[in-house]
C-alpha cells in the first residue's frame, strides 16, 4: 500500500511537472511571436497620438485600451516587450560570458590570481546592483546601449560564483588528473575539459538572468535613467501610467506589469526543467 502510495504521488508530482513545462514552453512561445511577428504585421505607428481616443477602456478595437495620449497600449506594449527582451537577452548573454571568463580563470589559476579575483568579486557584490547600475548609466545618454551596458557589468558575478564553483570541483575529477599527467598546458585542460563542462550551468544561469535584467532594465526606466521617456519599454509604459493609475484608470499599468511578470514566470519554469536534466541528483530526489 505505502509502495502504490509512493508511486502514485510520484506520477503527480511528475504530470504536475509536466503541465508547468507546457505552460512555461507556449508562454515563452507566445511572447517570442508576438515581439517577432506582430509589430511588422501591423501598420500602426505606435507612437501616433489620438487625443480623441485618450484613456480609453479595453474594447475590441483597442484590447488593452488606450494612454493618456491615445497611443493603442497593445501595440506600444508588444514594442516594449520587444525593448526589455532585447535588452535581457544580450546584457544576459555578455553577463555570461564575463562571468564565465573570470570565475574559470580564478578557480583554474587558483593561489592569488583566484584570491584577487574573489575579493574583486565580493567588492562588487557589496554594492546594491540597481545603485551600481544608476551610476554607470548616469555617465551616458539615455539609450538602450547604456542600459544593457549597464545591466551587464553589475550581472555577471553570481556567474562567476557559479563557474568558479564548478571549476573548483571539477579540477579534482580524474579525467582532470589523467589530462594534466599526459602533457597537457592548463590552457588546453581549461579550453577542452574544464568550461565545455560548465557550459550547462553557465547556460542556466544566462536564462535565469534575462527576467533579472528586463526588470533592472524597467527600474531604470521608470527612475527615469533608462531609455529615453517617448521610446516604448515596460518600464516607461509603467512609469507614463502613475497619474492614470490614481485617477482610477487600471489598464495602462495592468498590462505593461502583467507583460513583466508572466514572461518572468515563464522563464523560470523552463529554468527549473533545465536545472533539472543537468542535475540528475536533484531531479531523482524531485521524482520522490
Amino acid at each position: 500500500m505505502a509502495e502504490l502510495t509512493w508511486i502514485s504521488r510520484g506520477r503527480t508530482r511528475r504530470s504536475t511537472r509536466t503541465v508547468r513545462l507546457t505552460a512555461s514552453a507556449v508562454v515563452v512561445v507566445a511572447v517570442a511571436l508576438a515581439v517577432l511577428i506582430v509589430p511588422p504585421l501591423v501598420q500602426l505607428d505606435e507612437q501616433a497620438v489620438d487625443l480623441a481616443n485618450k484613456l480609453q477602456p479595453p474594447s475590441p478595437a483597442h484590447p488593452f485600451g488606450t494612454d493618456d495620449v491615445g497611443r493603442d497600449l497593445l501595440l506600444r506594449c508588444v514594442y516594449g516587450l520587444r525593448i526589455s527582451l532585447l535588452v535581457g537577452l544580450v546584457a544576459a548573454l555578455v553577463a555570461t560570458v564575463i562571468g564565465t571568463a573570470v570565475g574559470a580563470a580564478a578557480a583554474a589559476f587558483g593561489g592569488w590570481t583566484d584570491r584577487v579575483v574573489m575579493r574583486i568579486v565580493d567588492a562588487f557584490s557589496s554594492v546594491p546592483h540597481l545603485l551600481l547600475g544608476i551610476f554607470i548609466v548616469a555617465m551616458f545618454r539615455p539609450g538602450v546601449w547604456p542600459v544593457i551596458v549597464s545591466v551587464a557589468l553589475t550581472h555577471w558575478l553570481s556567474t562567476a560564483r557559479i563557474v568558479r564553483s564548478e571549476v573548483l570541483s571539477l579540477r579534482a575529477r580524474p579525467f582532470v588528473d589523467a589530462a594534466i599527467s599526459g602533457g597537457a598546458s592548463r590552457r588546453r585542460v581549461i579550453v577542452r575539459h574544464l568550461l565545455p563542462a560548465v557550459l550547462p550551468q553557465a547556460g542556466l544561469a544566462a536564462v535565469l538572468m534575462v527576467p533579472h535584467a528586463m526588470w533592472h532594465e524597467s527600474a531604470l526606466s521608470f527612475l527615469g535613467l533608462g531609455l529615453p521617456s517617448h521610446q516604448a519599454s515596460l518600464g516607461n509604459l509603467v512609469q507614463t501610467a502613475r497619474s492614470s493609475l490614481l485617477a482610477g484608470d487600471w489598464w495602462p499599468t495592468l498590462f505593461p506589469g502583467l507583460l513583466l511578470i508572466v514572461p518572468t514566470l515563464a522563464i523560470a519554469g523552463l529554468a527549473g526543467a533545465w536545472r533539472e536534466r543537468i542535475n540528475p541528483r536533484r531531479r531523482s530526489e524531485l521524482m520522490l
